[in-house]
């Protein structure tokens, strides 16, 4: 290997951490799902401690829910548990030619899955209740459709489930600029809602 292509290295240090909360953790993963195989612990760390740093602000890192969610530690408390989180494998680090990356480990992705998908549907019900504000639904949508996959059917799931007719409109904006599947999915949850609300008036 010449020394171009020489590999950064890095060390694990958890400090004195010997458990996250449920919500630290969540955080954390949060906050990964921003920067995943594009940025490594040092970025991770910036986000959750709330950074002004000239990168975060030209990535837009600022606008993550978890940015700033460890604002009142220090730098090393947070760093710590970014390093906890990837010595119990919910994170790990990948190799991008020199650098390393974080990237989620299959755990971890379970538990992000299910955070983004409430966060989304939140959004969902937030949108609802501004149903007349155009522009803000039509980047909603723009949203959606950039969204991994797992997540979507997994947000389309919640909304059928625990939807009601209100959901419907912004559902048939959404169905006709999705790809096929997708759309398909997203006719299902129309008619799931529809058929559910006519049981509940009988």
């Amino acid at each position: 290997m010449s020394r171009n292509q020489k590999r950064f290295p890095y060390s694990l240090d958890s400090g004195k951490i010997r458990k996250l909360s449920d919500e630290e953790l969540r955080m954390i993963l949060r906050a990964a799902d921003e920067i995943i195989a594009t940025g490594g612990r040092s970025m991770l760390t910036k986000i959750l401690k709330g950074s002004k740093d000239k990168k975060i602000l030209e990535y837009q890192l600022d606008k993550s829910p978890a940015y700033g969610a460890f604002s009142e530690l220090s730098a090393e408390e947070v760093s710590n548990r970014v390093d906890w989180a990837i010595e119990h494998d919910y994170l790990a680090i990948e190799y991008s030619k020199k650098l390393p990356l974080i990237v989620f480990t299959p755990a971890g992705w379970e538990i992000e899955k299910e955070t983004y998908t409430n966060e989304l549907f939140e959004n969902f019900r937030e949108i609802m209740c501004e149903i007349s504000d155009l522009e803000r639904r039509k980047a909603f949508i723009e949203i959606l459709k950039t969204r991994n996959r797992q997540v979507i059917l997994l947000l389309l799931d919640k909304i059928a489930e625990n939807g009601s007719e209100s959901f419907i409109p912004l559902l048939e904006e959404w169905k006709i600029v999705e790809v096929k599947k997708v759309s398909g999915k997203i006719g299902g949850v129309i008619n799931r809602i529809r058929g559910k609300n006519e049981q509940e008036q009988e």
